[in-house]
């Protein structure tokens, strides 16, 4: 029902008069500015003047123009007034979390990518079924918390930058730490160097590294900056530090820019190709830029935690490119390669494959 919606919407549009829009938080200043460079009008939904006011001070990330709010949800009552300006949504981890899937869900105003992904995003138990599917090596889970006889992590459901995970080592730990009232998964907990590796897929274009349909880019990657686990060192080990009542916590305060061995980038290759092809038998295929966060072992082995189903903060380092995107093209953000998807539809009259 809302991709009829979606598609009559789209009908109505004047393909050269497009806006793209976000809300003002996460990635938006590379959304904006990326926008920017590929000639679109652009929008920032804002909630209070003193975020909107911090755009002041970054010109070239600023939007073009605000739509003020009182609340996120407040918006799915202006669609008619978004729609009248040929407005394209770009999703980005603050925008659902704020909104909530099930509300991003029935958002009535054209939204890049699938929006489908996000059930499977959200979904712990769905993610699992997808990269396990994909072939990916995921870290073991522990489905009752009672097994638990190593060190194991435990994340709760949705995209929260890192809140309220929790490592715990005995089963007496995790039932001193719950919050029972959310889901969660339990995971083992896996030595060895986090990458955040950051993608592009196009289903209409094959001006990359080919797939069944469409191609595959690699933008960048970076490391997560992670308060209070980076820097529990400084005061003990974790053991002498949980028995004083500090336990390690792993809220994303900011990103590293990383560089990979190139040594390793085929099999970076291979798994993001083995997730899309699988995305598109599930649930019509993954559309644009995500992210795989992965564990690298010592017998250099990737496993992978998880998927993030959009742009991530992580980007953020590579507003003028990164040493990957900068074989592509220069100056190529992930914020500038989603527009320019938009503007590659939008000349070829394939806006309908890459909106939702």
């Amino acid at each position: 029902m809302i991709r009829k919606t979606i598609h009559d919407i789209l009908a109505s549009y004047d393909k050269n008069d497009l806006t793209i829009a976000t809300v003002c938080s996460h990635s938006s200043l590379q959304i904006f500015h990326g926008a920017k460079q590929e000639g679109f009008r652009t929008l920032g939904i804002v909630v209070g003047e003193q975020r909107r006011r911090f755009y002041d001070a970054f010109p070239l990330g600023k939007p073009d123009e605000f739509l003020m709010v009182e609340n996120y949800k407040e918006i799915l009552t202006l669609t008619k007034e978004l729609q009248d300006q040929n407005t394209i949504v770009i999703p980005h981890g603050s925008f659902v979390e704020y909104l909530g899937p099930d509300m991003f869900m029935t958002l009535q105003l054209p939204t890049f990518g699938n929006r489908d992904v996000l059930m499977w995003e959200s979904d712990r138990d769905k993610e699992r079924i997808w990269l396990e599917g994909a072939g990916l090596t995921m870290p073991y889970e522990v489905k009752n918390p009672k097994d638990i006889h190593n060190p194991v992590i435990v994340k709760y459901h949705g995209a929260k930058g890192g809140k309220g995970f929790f490592i715990a080592k005995t089963y007496a730990e995790f039932k001193k730490r719950i919050q029972s009232d959310k889901p969660y998964t339990i995971q083992e907990f896996v030595m060895g160097t986090r990458y955040y590796l950051h993608y592009f897929y196009s289903p209409i274009q094959q001006n990359a590294y080919k797939l069944s349909k469409g191609s595959l880019q690699m933008l960048s990657m970076d490391r997560r900056d992670e308060t209070t686990i980076d820097e529990v060192q400084r005061l003990g080990s974790i053991a002498e530090l949980e028995e004083i009542g500090i336990h390690p916590t792993f809220v994303v305060t900011g990103n590293i820019p990383i560089v990979m061995r190139e040594s390793l980038l085929p099999k970076v290759f291979q798994m993001g190709e083995q997730v899309v092809e699988k995305s598109l038998s599930l649930f019509g295929g993954i559309i644009g830029s995500f992210c795989l966060e992965t564990v690298v072992t010592e017998n250099l082995e990737f496993k992978v935690f998880e998927i993030s189903a959009r742009i991530v903060a992580g980007t953020n380092p590579y507003i003028t490119g990164s040493p990957y995107s900068d074989f592509i093209m220069p100056n190529l953000s992930t914020g500038r390669r989603i527009a320019q998807e938009i503007h590659y539809a939008s000349q070829h009259d394939q806006l309908e494959e890459i909106l939702s």
